[in-house]
């Protein structure tokens, strides 16, 4: 809990371009965990795009508070929400799949 304080705290005081770009670095690890245990096989990088582009201000927020104290039941429902939208489907249809050919 005071880790993610901590994280609060820290992106409290950046600019909003620097807040935006922290929060999706840490919901990038986030969501990384979540591929690799949840969806065994998907290229995680093209994933992580795919999902991270795809994700309202809310998700990123929640899922980059969840980096601090590791994926839970929540985080895994907020991936599956991304995961499941027609534009990220697309997006992985268009990245990932590549991805697997090579």
């Amino acid at each position: 809990m005071r880790a993610a304080l901590g994280l609060l705290l820290v992106l409290a005081a950046c600019s909003p371009q620097t807040q935006d770009q922290i929060a999706r670095q840490a919901a990038k690890s986030t969501v990384a965990r979540v591929v690799a245990d949840k969806y065994p096989g998907l290229p995680v990088e093209p994933a992580l795009d795919c999902v991270i582009d795809n994700a309202s201000s809310t998700q990123i927020y929640a899922l980059a508070a969840d980096s601090v104290t590791g994926p839970t039941a929540s985080t895994v429902e907020v991936v599956s929400d991304i995961v499941s939208k027609p534009e990220t489907l697309t997006c992985l249809a268009a990245e990932g799949l590549p991805a697997l050919i090579r």
